[in-house]
């Protein structure tokens, strides 16, 4: 195949056979944030650079290196999203969403980045994420945990830990930059060239160095603990009383920062060892000079989001993917069955929703239809020829089981199916 007719690098096609799996993930997922009280909202995947670079920071790699910018026909600069949050700032502001009663919103969808694929990071990625606008207590934070913790239960998922840190307000944190790049200048012979440039733009960003050689160096550096001051140390120990008493372990990591610029107090990440590298499944944190930085007046808001195509990867870890097999083959012969076929489909799609019934296509023998209806993974083969027609019946052969075929009338059919139906998904 020509390089033309290929998808673009990082960028993949989510096949039938695994889309079950994401579907499994989206509905879970909505389910639990609705029993939280978020209501969904879709925001553009184009939005102003400004919306981004303003949020997240224009020292950072996202903005630096990794977002796909360009100037459409009118001049505008404008950026496929890289992240959520940013964006839902944006437009619950522009819609009046925001200074009244506490706002929680979730979201779901693909976001871009330009960086190196490999397992775990792609170029277009999916995620779920939740932002609560108008709550400045622990209270929220820890109430997302809770809600994080929830939905690893229902995924069936386990070994994947909690680590903490605060950052404290902005002044905390600029003085904290100081001690630190002050720390780091001292030792500037032992630098790459990599963590001398973050150093000098984002500094907080060294503490994200994956290299021994800096993390060995990192051991004796300030830590920002040490510089927050007595408000956000009650709200970091709230935090933790809450999640001590829901039971939420977790561990303190005073390095934890987000390469995001807007983050702020709460900050945390969710962990798996299962995944390499790539070992974050979620990650969030508290964000209240966002909402200012984008034009609004202050608003405290909190959030996380969720890599999808992490979460599917763990969610399916041994396990064989496949689509989805349908419940019933609706065998049919003649043209009369075909014409009669069309409806008695309907009539059984209305009698137990949820079913999924596939109708032969494109005609065929007996025995065609048959491996047709075996290869569909069917339970049931629905067969309507000229015979049953002329009696008025259907014949059932039940194609996963030792057990007699039957003959049902048409006018019971519908009762027959929505029981068999009702006794599957008990079974």
């Amino acid at each position: 195949m020509s390089k033309t007719n290929r998808s673009i690098r990082g960028m993949h096609d989510i096949l039938p056979a695994a889309t079950s799996d994401w579907q499994r993930l989206e509905l879970l997922s909505q389910r639990l944030l609705e029993s939280y009280g978020f209501q969904e909202i879709r925001t553009p995947m184009l939005e102003r650079s400004e919306v981004f670079t303003r949020a997240i920071g224009q020292a950072t790699d996202v903005v630096e290196k990794e977002m796909y910018s360009f100037s459409d026909r009118n001049g505008d600069n404008l950026s496929l999203r890289p992240e959520g949050t940013a964006g839902v700032v944006r437009a619950a502001l522009q819609n009046g969403l925001l200074y009244g009663p506490v706002e929680r919103l979730w979201y779901r969808g693909p976001m871009f980045r330009h960086e190196r694929p490999q397992k775990g990071r792609t170029r277009q990625f999916h995620q779920i994420g939740a932002e609560v606008f108008g709550a400045a207590g622990p209270d929220v934070d820890a109430e997302l945990l809770a809600l994080g913790e929830r939905l690893w239960r229902a995924l069936g998922l386990s070994g994947i830990r909690l680590e903490l840190n605060s950052l404290g307000n902005s002044e905390e944190r600029a003085a904290y930059r100081q001690a630190l790049v002050h720390y780091m200048h001292q030792h500037q012979s032992a630098l790459d060239d990599d963590t001398a440039r973050r150093l000098e733009r984002n500094p907080l960003r060294v503490l994200d160095s994956k290299l021994p050689a800096i993390q060995e160096l990192l051991q004796e550096a300030p830590v920002l603990s040490d510089y927050l001051g007595s408000e956000s140390r009650d709200h970091f120990d709230r935090l933790r009383e809450r999640l001590d008493r829901l039971g939420i372990t977790y561990q303190v990591n005073p390095r934890l920062v987000r390469g995001l610029d807007y983050y702020c107090h709460t900050v945390f990440e969710w962990i798996t060892t299962e995944l390499g590298a790539q070992g974050t499944i979620c990650a969030g944190g508290r964000y209240d000079g966002l909402i200012e930085l984008q034009g609004g007046k202050p608003w405290p808001a909190t959030g996380f989001a969720m890599g999808m195509e992490r979460l599917v990867a763990l969610m399916t870890q041994g396990q064989e993917s496949g689509p989805k097999a349908v419940h019933a083959y609706l065998v049919l012969a003649g043209e009369a069955a075909q014409l009669e076929g069309a409806v008695i489909a309907e009539r059984i799609r209305d009698a137990a929703p949820g079913l999924r019934l596939q109708t032969n296509a494109s005609g065929g023998s007996f025995k065609a239809q048959f491996k047709r209806a075996d290869r569909s993974g069917a339970a049931l083969a629905l067969i309507l020829g000229e015979d049953e027609l002329a009696a008025g019946t259907l014949a059932i052969k039940f194609l996963r089981q030792e057990r007699a075929q039957e003959t049902v009338a048409l006018d019971q059919l519908s009762t027959w199916i929505r029981d068999w139906f009702q006794d599957t998904k008990q079974h």
